[in-house]
């Protein structure tokens, strides 16, 4: 779809506003009288400061980047916004799986009854359809995995057996601390960004070094690839070097390897140089949901990175971008540095502090495995001391 910001006119926009006034983001809205050809009425079918400024609070709310343009993502999440449990049939479709505020609503409505352990993400796959499979054997329902009318009656009448607290999360934690200390034998996925004829903007470096996006992504993860696999571990790449791929694709290849972490490299961008600084992204949602994991793993990366590097400290956020979302593994998403940023550039462009950044989030692995054991000072554990630990089988 076009991307659809301050100052455009049509029904997109006239359907935008509707389920932003729908979700409360447009207090006391209502529809003029007076009617132009098409059917909309002029108020409602331009995107005017009152709309710009519902959409991004609306963005804010869903965890989305908060740029005001509605866009693939925002434009998604609208949509999903618009479903309540019972509005449809929902069941699994391996091609297209169903997404949406009713799967969210169903799926905590089966944690909470003990069925479901995964994130509340709004994504109905193979562990919401198992789930509710169990649900209705338990029950005496027809187990097909379909939420028709009898499963919806069913849950409708049935309390929780459980409240408060997040099996996904405790079920993470015991992954983490079931895995032991040691890096080795640990499956990483590394998934740099851009690919393919999708190379970003040609940065600048001290003495005339240029590169561009791809080139300094590409260069960061490999970096990354060959330390972690001198610690042991198992590495996969998300893309070959010279194709493009987008977020789902990437999450799909991390599922496929049945990866332990997944870890995306990013350039953030802004229009103009005034951004700056790293910043990194974890799953987390409006219904509460949130990979505890991916947020640990998130805080030690930014704490490690801004220790070590000039970069400026963007702290750590729970989005629900599909990096994020569609992974089964917990996922985090590093932006590297501003690629609009002269500073900024500078760093990324420096081979130095690309080896200083790989070794920043491969401790920050190891932090994340070691449980606050044996830990040091933020910014001080090296390399080669990682290695030595491997080693001992610490």
């Amino acid at each position: 779809m076009p991307r659809i910001s301050l100052g455009d006119h049509g029904a997109a926009v006239a359907e935008i506003r509707g389920i932003l006034a729908d979700q409360g983001f447009l207090a006391d809205y209502a529809v003029p009288d007076t009617l132009v050809t098409n059917g909309w009425t002029v108020p409602e079918a331009v995107f005017d400061r009152r709309l710009d400024r519902a959409t991004r609070a609306f963005q804010q709310h869903r965890g989305l980047l908060v740029d005001g343009i509605v866009g693939p993502a925002t434009y998604r999440a609208l949509r999903e916004s618009t479903y309540t449990l019972g509005a449809r049939t929902l069941s699994f479709h391996a091609s297209a799986p169903p997404t949406g505020d009713d799967v969210a609503t169903l799926q905590a409505r089966l944690q909470n009854l003990g069925f479901y352990a995964g994130m509340i993400d709004g994504h109905f796959g193979p562990q919401t359809h198992l789930g509710l499979t169990a649900y209705q054997r338990e029950f005496g329902l027809v187990a097909d995995g379909i939420c028709g009318p009898a499963t919806l009656r069913s849950l409708t009448f049935l309390g929780s057996r459980v409240t408060g607290g997040s099996p996904h999360a405790i079920r993470e934690e015991e992954e983490v601390r079931r895995s032991g200390p040691r890096l080795s034998g640990k499956r990483i996925v590394i998934d740099p960004g851009l690919g393919g004829e999708q190379t970003g903007l040609l940065l600048e470096g001290a003495d005339g070094v240029r590169m561009t996006e791809e080139e300094v992504l590409w260069d960061l993860g490999s970096r990354l690839e060959g330390r972690m696999a001198a610690a042991g571990m198992d590495t996969y790449l998300s893309r070959p070097r010279g194709m493009a791929a987008s977020d789902s694709s990437r999450a799909y290849t991390a599922n496929t390897f049945d990866a332990d972490l997944m870890i995306s490299l990013r350039t953030a961008h802004y229009r103009n140089e005034r951004g700056h600084g790293v910043a990194s992204f974890h799953f987390g949602n409006s219904h509460g949901s949130i990979s505890t994991i991916g947020r640990n793993l998130a805080g030690f990366v930014q704490r490690e990175i801004v220790a070590r590097t000039p970069l400026a400290d963007c702290h750590y956020h729970g989005r629900t971008w599909d990096i994020v979302r569609l992974t089964r593994m917990p996922t985090i998403q590093i932006d590297v540095g501003y690629a609009t940023n002269p500073g900024d550039a500078a760093v990324l462009t420096s081979a130095t502090y690309r080896d200083t950044i790989a070794e920043a989030i491969l401790v920050a692995v190891k932090r994340l495995y070691l449980l606050g054991e044996n830990d040091r000072p933020t910014g001080t554990y090296t390399f080669a001391e990682l290695l030595a630990l491997e080693e001992a089988g610490q």
